[in-house]
């Protein structure tokens, strides 16, 4: 491999590197990858987006105008300038759908995907109905369903029992 570096092994949830050229060392770093507090490893963030109260908090950036789902990030990603917390009513425009024929975590095949363009703020995920989905360019409201998903109003949960928003 070039630079002389080359990867070892992976042992235990950490990689070794090898590194050579006149030297040799081992270096050990934490992978990318943490199991979460459910498993014993670390706390991950809920990087989902929330609903509080009926609006979908999150951030703008006050020198580009950006909108973000999320209103703890430090600085707009678009522009690296400062963002000031922001809050979108949870209505939008679904950009793409896909329906997904697999169980995936508490949802039973099949379930749909929308990426949403909530109204003058950011894109977001959202389930949607399956039977049929919405196309794009149709609008949508959504809501915060028990478990911290996006849902749309009126799609039952995955245990079958609504998310108490019927349309």
């Amino acid at each position: 491999m070039s630079g002389g570096r080359s990867e070892s092994s992976m042992s235990g949830g950490r990689s070794e590197l090898s590194v050579s050229g006149g030297r040799s060392e081992t270096a050990t770093r934490p992978n990318k990858r943490r199991a979460g507090r459910a498993a014993g490893g670390l706390a991950v963030a809920d990087s989902r987006p929330a609903i509080v109260d009926g609006v979908l908090l999150g951030a703008r950036c006050s020198a580009c105008g950006h909108a973000l789902a999320r209103a703890d990030v430090p600085w707009c990603p678009a522009c690296h300038g400062p963002i000031e917390t922001a809050g979108f009513e949870p209505v939008g425009t679904v950009w793409a759908v896909t329906t997904v024929r697999i169980p995936v975590g508490r949802w039973s095949a099949p379930f749909a995907l929308a990426y949403v363009d909530v109204t003058d703020g950011p894109r977001v995920l959202v389930h949607v109905h399956c039977a049929p989905p919405p196309a794009p360019g149709e609008k949508v409201a959504f809501t915060a369903n028990a478990d911290g998903d996006l849902v749309q109003i009126g799609l039952e949960s995955a245990d079958g029992t609504g998310d108490g928003n019927d349309a």
